[in-house]
């Protein structure tokens, strides 16, 4: 599988390439050049897979044979160490429940799958890759979990002064080893700014090979579309439509899921859960998209201004805006 540049002014790039460089020389999000849908067979039988299986399914075609089969599996296995319950609130309104990895963060699933993938494609290299990381939360905590430890690959971890809880700050800055955390002052939004000038610095990157951790890495990104499938083979005994409200920041969860229904999953709606940060519910009225400065909130992790992942959900529907709101 090839990845294109979002910006289209960058060369094309296999799978480890686009985790291993995280964001195109262009500044521009890597995007996969092919989805090819599942066969139906697999959604109408999904009750009788596991959950490896399932996430074998969904992610090998991106990886394609760039990692071995039974390499990927046992990545898989590790990433998917916890469980994914769905809890019913009330009749036809369910959670499904995302905080049972090691940091309680839904980011776990994709951060633990990067850092194994990553660790993979190092493991016969000497020279050391940075992953540099903006963080309004969750994000710093899931990573610093899951590349802990990981050999040749050291974390920094950039995140806004005063604006993540104490808990999250403990787990960006307590681990130590292989992890370094940097407070800064500013916003989300200006620590993902510092990330993205970071790799196109010459003077850093013909030093230093960095890699992102953001959503903006696929590795990170892609195994997202686990957790709807889950959702859908514990909901697939009622035969109902399935509509997903997602919370919304960066907007990594909500287009993962939207790629899950590229490959056949059959969600029939999705709904964008946004705090007073409104970039894309303004553009979804408006049609022009204009990035905002971050407004802090309760909702830490959703204050973003410049959603990165937005780019993607734009490319799946061909940058349409009414194909967008009527298959979204």
């Amino acid at each position: 599988m090839n990845y294109y540049s979002l910006h289209h002014k960058a060369p094309k790039v296999s799978f480890q390439d686009a985790v291993v460089k995280g964001i195109a020389p262009d500044k521009g999000l890597y995007f996969p050049e092919k989805i090819n849908p599942l066969p139906k067979e697999f959604f109408d039988n999904i009750e009788n897979f596991s959950k490896n299986e399932i996430a074998f399914e969904l992610i090998s075609q991106f990886v394609g044979d760039e990692i071995p089969e039974n390499v990927i599996k046992e990545i898989i296995a590790d990433t998917l160490s916890f469980d994914f319950p769905l809890i019913e609130i009330e009749k036809d309104i369910l959670s499904l429940e995302l905080f049972n990895g090691p940091t309680m963060a839904f980011k776990d699933v994709g951060a633990r799958f990067m850092a194994r993938c990553l660790s993979y494609f190092n493991k016969n290299n000497n020279n050391e890759i940075t992953v540099l990381v903006a963080t309004s939360g969750d994000t710093g905590g899931a990573v610093a979990s899951g590349f802990l430890g990981v050999k040749g690959v050291n974390v920094l971890i950039l995140y806004p002064s005063g604006k993540v809880s104490n808990v999250q700050e403990k787990q960006l800055t307590t681990l130590g080893k292989n992890i370094k955390a940097l407070e800064v002052k500013g916003t989300f939004d200006d620590c993902q700014h510092m990330v993205k000038n970071a790799f196109l610095d010459k003077d850093i990157t013909d030093k230093i090979q960095l890699t992102s951790a953001n959503s903006i890495n696929v590795a990170r990104w892609l195994p997202q579309m686990f957790y709807f499938a889950f959702a859908y083979q514990q909901l697939k005994h009622k035969n109902k439509a399935m509509i997903f409200s997602i919370p919304s920041g960066n907007f990594g969860n909500i287009c993962a899921g939207m790629m899950a229904k590229q490959l056949g999953l059959p969600i029939n709606h999705f709904i964008a859960a946004t705090n007073i940060n409104r970039v894309v519910p303004n553009y979804l009225k408006s049609g022009k998209y204009i990035p905002l400065k971050s407004k802090q909130t309760i909702s830490n992790a959703m204050d973003v201004g410049d959603p990165s992942n937005f780019i993607r959900i734009l490319e799946i529907y061909k940058n349409d805006l009414i194909t967008l709101k009527k298959n979204a």
